[in-house]
């Protein structure tokens, strides 16, 4: 009996114990530990990711290039879904049924217990009505956001676009982009990514069973706040910009303006363009395939991208290298009997027209082949060492001028340009036995060679600069310190000494200011601008028109270069562009005659659809064997594959 009651006691005990066990443990969970209680809540409770707003870019002159505008997405927990009106979100939405079946399998697919994307960017009109219905919708919830806005509907290329991140992006940035977020695609968006990003906040909203926000949970002790990104100042002078845009307006082409002293970038024009905004919004996909698939190429980068021969821009490097080689001054006269004779004499590269004894300042004035042919056969022929190592002394030359390599430009996907080494053509031509008249075209900027037009503008500032230039850069200040990196500020050497410039320079300016020069007919009344015209030889079809130059000849505060497609003389085309462009910039007029202005804007120079002809059945030849390439030694040494006797005047 009395074992009975000792179990009994036992038993009691340990439920008593147990109990009490329990009672504590409740005690904890319920009073003292807030996590189990947050884990609790999960059901009633909606993590709201807080986007950042992308750091807006401004002009050089505080004027806005890119900001921000609020959209909104939908979100959908499929599990939640249950009992909705789908006609009438459907409708809100502006979606089908098959649209709204598609995207809930979707987000199935990716969870049915996690909130994604159902339909991305409602603009705030389309938001206002969905929001009074909203409640009606369970398992739907709204998510802001902001998308960038282009107010100027200007410098798309410059700019770039942001797109949604894909698998690749998240994986490259180690956790730090989820599904849904933007990154920056292109252009400046793409390059100071890191910097206008910003960084995400988390919000702990409660809501009721309708979904509708019922508040902030615990004061938002658990909540994020989101930090916007960085803002930036571009170099860019909107209102030039603007300007030069509209004179590019159904041209293909570039313009490119620098200002010397600092290598910042005032105008950025890739010409066809397009409006930004077709980047942003619902409509984007879309618009980005017509923009691909447009035969003019608008997304392709023009100013950092396009190569062309450089024509007479590359006379100006030619007659500074050869003069700090010490192979030719100002004093130097060749004749020019109209073209410069190679080959021994069965070949001829023309001038349009006979200068006699030419000195270089003239040589440089009129744009005269025959001097620069000289000038070059002395850099390749008689400098009493082999050729390979003469060619490439001479290139090495001209690379410090920017030509053959990228400058370093702030942008993605700048092209470094052409200039053929001389393996090139010790192999083309079987052995090392070859000479200027084989690739005497380089001399004129022509043959083998291609420069950027950001490389043309660039050459230029370095005239401007009598010998140096900064790297071009299209950011000058970053965040509320207007920072400046530190590759912007470095002042890099185009090896030729301050002296050998003036001679050139006198050259440039009275290209522009002398009656007779190629580019009088766009000088600029009380401004001394430098420059010249050229006109790109183009295997393809017509001559490019080229114009660069800078201004004024003291002190200058614009370099520029402008390159119009198929359009022929620089002096028609490119000239005029770049003269009322710099005149606008320094004086913020234009007083070139109307009649002239009136022609380049509204001029069409877009290449026209070309209507394909039936195809006809006919009978060709047997094919023979190719010929085998010819030697140095033969006769025709002094043909080059791309020199047809060039019989056109800069």
């Amino acid at each position: 009996m009395n074992s009975f009651f000792e179990r009994k006691y036992i038993i009691q005990g340990v439920f008593i114990a147990v109990a009490i066990v329990i009672a504590a443990r409740l005690f904890y969970l319920q009073l003292i530990d807030e996590s189990y209680l947050l884990s609790a809540n999960n059901n009633v409770l909606r993590k709201m990711v807080i986007y950042p707003a992308r750091g807006v870019i401004l002009d050089r002159n505080g004027q806005v290039l890119v900001q921000n505008e609020p959209v909104y997405d939908l979100l959908v927990t499929p599990r939640e879904v249950k009992d909705i009106d789908t006609a009438l979100l459907c409708e809100l939405v502006g979606i089908d049924k098959a649209g709204f079946d598609r995207r809930m399998a979707t987000a199935r697919s990716y969870s049915p217990y996690k909130a994604s994307q159902f339909e991305k960017q409602i603009p705030s009109t389309a938001y206002a009505k969905l929001q009074e219905h909203l409640y009606k919708f369970r398992g739907f919830y709204v998510q802001n956001r902001t998308v960038r806005s282009y107010p100027d509907s200007i410098a798309a290329q410059f700019l770039g676009y942001i797109q949604e991140v894909n698998d690749r992006d998240i994986e490259r940035s180690k956790g730090f982009y989820r599904p849904g977020d933007y990154i920056g695609a292109s252009g400046v968006e793409s390059a100071y990514e890191e910097l206008l990003r910003g960084q995400r906040g988390v919000k702990n909203v409660m809501v009721d069973a309708f979904n509708r926000p019922q508040g902030v949970f615990a004061d938002g002790k658990y909540d994020t706040l989101a930090v916007a990104g960085d803002g930036l100042v571009s170099s860019l002078d909107k209102d030039l910009q603007i300007l030069a845009e509209k004179l590019m307006r159904n041209k293909i082409g570039s313009v490119v303006a620098i200002e010397p002293s600092t290598g910042e970038i005032l105008t950025f024009v890739s010409s066809p363009s397009y409006d930004p905004n077709m980047m942003v919004g619902r409509e984007r996909g879309n618009n980005y395939m017509k923009l691909l698939y447009d035969p003019h190429k608008p997304m392709f980068i023009r100013p950092i991208q396009a190569q062309y021969p450089p024509g007479s821009v590359f006379k100006v490097v030619s007659a500074l290298t050869a003069q700090q080689a010490g192979l030719i001054d100002q004093h130097t006269v060749f004749n020019c009997p109209g073209g410069y004779r190679y080959g021994g004499g069965r070949a001829i590269m023309r001038c349009t027209h006979v200068d006699g004894p030419i000195p270089l300042i003239t040589a440089i004035q009129r744009s005269c082949n025959t001097y620069f042919g000289y000038t070059y056969a002395r850099m390749i022929d008689h400098r009493g060492m082999p050729t390979s190592e003469a060619y490439t002394l001479w290139r090495e030359a001209s690379m410090k001028f920017g030509i053959g390599h990228a400058l370093g430009i702030d942008l993605p996907g700048e092209k470094s340009g052409l200039l053929p080494t001389s393996d090139f053509y010790t192999k083309r031509y079987g052995n090392a036995k070859w000479g200027s008249g084989y690739n005497i075209s380089l001399s004129i900027g022509q043959g083998e060679m291609g420069i950027t037009p950001l490389q043309m503008a660039n050459i230029m500032a370095i005239v401007a600069n009598r010998g140096f230039y900064y790297r071009p850069h299209l950011i000058k200040g970053i965040g509320e310190k207007k920072i400046v990196k530190p590759e912007f500020t470095e002042k890099i050497s185009a090896g030729v000494d301050e002296k050998y410039y003036e001679p050139v320079v006198e050259g440039l300016s009275r290209a522009v200011n002398v009656p007779g020069g190629t580019g009088y007919a766009v000088r600029i009344a009380d401004i001394e601008m430098c420059g010249k015209t050229g006109t790109a030889q183009n295997p393809h079809g017509a001559d490019h028109a080229v114009f660069f130059a800078f201004a004024p000849r003291e002190n200058p505060k614009i370099a520029i270069a402008v390159v119009v497609e198929n359009a022929g003389y620089g002096g028609v085309w490119a000239g005029p562009i770049a003269s009322m462009l710099v005149e606008q910039y320094l004086k913020d007029t234009i007083t070139l005659p109307k009649y002239i202005q009136d022609r380049i804007h509204n001029a069409d120079l877009l290449p026209k659809p070309k209507v394909e002809k039936p195809k006809e059945t006919v009978r060709t030849a047997p094919q023979r064997d190719p010929m085998p390439p010819r030697k140095p030694d033969e006769d025709v040494q002094f043909i080059h594959h791309s020199l047809v006797a060039i019989n056109r005047y800069d």
